[in-house]
């Protein structure tokens, strides 16, 4: 058998492989979180989320609301040389974002059930 032959088989193999693909995983929420930065985010973002005092505040005072807490955590950059992830009960993670232009960090409480923010602030003022 000839290459071009061999190639013309591999390719349509790989084709009708991707095409399966495709129908079997669309509409799926098949995500490829591997990262240590993206599988903290989607943990924290599937958990409920309190608020310390001094967040409620915070968020009250600049008219920030909840869902976009969970967008600035989702799409956030963790600062692990900030963060102490060596605790054993409850780890705490500092994640970097900008809002409206402004760049915010957010202090979360990552626990089992429940993630706290702790303290949230502009660093460029």
């Amino acid at each position: 058998m000839k290459f071009t032959q061999r190639l013309g088989y591999y390719l349509g193999g790989f084709g009708i492989g991707l095409i399966l693909l495709m129908f079997f995983l669309n509409g799926k929420d098949a995500s490829c979180d591997y990262g240590p930065n993206a599988r903290t985010t989607k943990n924290i973002s599937s958990k409920p989320i309190e608020y310390s005092n001094a967040a409620a505040l915070f968020l009250s005072e600049h008219t920030i609301d909840s869902s976009t807490i969970v967008n600035l955590v989702k799409y956030g950059s963790v600062d692990f040389s900030k963060s102490e992830t060596h605790k054993d009960s409850c780890k705490i993670y500092y994640i970097e974002n900008s809002y409206k232009e402004r760049d915010m960090e957010l202090k979360i409480k990552n626990c089992e059930s429940v993630a706290t923010l702790l303290d949230i602030k502009y660093t460029n003022i």
